[in-house]
């Protein structure tokens, strides 16, 4: 199928976070009305959107699917699209938009549609992590605990979430974990263990310096102690941590289990305690379009 003929599937999420007063129906139509690409959209609905979603896309067949929405969204069709020949696209339109950030692609909803047609497709790493997939980060521990309190408190925005970051911080728990790879065990106390495919935080703090969306690894990130030395450099100057404060680790695979159950969240969802993790790198698995100007 030549380049100019491909057809291309929307996903909206109607309900995704974000207060970008944009109706993206309309600016996908005027934007692709110059083009011979044929367009299709699918609206979320809530429930059972992943069956439906797959039944859509058994019958469209689209070279194209692109997520319009926050993170959630986007593993909504990753999960689809992992391992096929489709390619997959991101329009941001969340709150945070954690994997829009890391392969910068702009909110400007006409600067992330010029992508979908001028950039690149490379192959990328997804993590499997307790049978869900994980293209972003997952963790356990305190971060985890933070966006179960988020999701529970009815106040949103800055306030909200001062509010129950406040909350985390003056309950946070020591976590006793195990962490078993291929090469190693390691035991430690921690606040939280992030499993790190991407490099950074919807908010843009820096958890995993070196992180890198195509190498075939993932980073075990362990957060031994909350220093304000290493929380400037997540937000201000990433650069490598005091090993002795935040341990950095790199694996294809790891077994993570935990003194009782913890906190347990992927891509930010919360998904409950669990006091056993299994991860395993799972790479090249999804056709990711880039800007053109990503790094190689």
């Amino acid at each position: 199928m030549a380049e100019s003929n491909l057809k291309y599937l929307f996903v909206i999420n109607p309900k995704s976070g974000g207060k970008h007063n944009v109706d993206y129906k309309e600016a996908i139509d005027k934007f692709f009305a110059e083009f011979t690409h044929e367009t299709a959209f699918y609206t979320m609905g809530g429930k059972n959107d992943a069956a439906a979603l797959s039944k859509e896309i058994e019958q469209l067949k689209p070279h194209k699917v692109i997520a319009v929405g926050g993170d959630g969204t986007v593993s909504l069709v990753a999960r689809q699209v992992l391992g096929t020949e489709m390619s997959m696209g991101i329009i941001p339109a969340g709150s945070a938009n954690g994997m829009a950030k890391e392969l910068n692609i702009s909110v400007n909803v006409n600067e992330a549609l010029k992508i979908l047609t001028d950039g690149i497709v490379k192959k990328t790493d997804a993590i499997k992590v307790n049978n869900e997939i994980c293209l972003h980060l997952s963790d356990i521990g305190l971060n985890a605990r933070l966006i179960k309190y988020f999701e529970q408190n009815q106040i949103r925005g800055k306030i909200g979430y001062a509010r129950v970051a406040m909350k985390t911080l003056i309950n946070k728990k020591n976590i006793r974990v195990i962490i078993q790879s291929r090469d190693q065990e390691i035991k430690r106390n921690a606040f939280m263990v992030v499993l790190a495919n991407a490099s950074k935080y919807g908010t843009g703090a820096v958890i995993n310096p070196e992180g890198n969306l195509h190498d075939g690894l993932f980073e075990v990130v362990i957060i031994r102690k909350l220093a304000l030395s290493e929380i400037l450099k997540m937000i201000f100057w990433p650069r490598p941590f005091n090993p002795k404060k935040i341990e950095v680790v790199s694996a294809k695979s790891v077994v993570i289990e935990t003194h009782g159950k913890v906190h347990f969240q992927v891509d930010g969802e919360y998904l409950g305690k669990v006091n056993k993790v299994f991860a395993t790198i799972l790479p090249g698995q999804l056709n990711l379009i880039l800007p053109e100007d990503s790094k190689e």
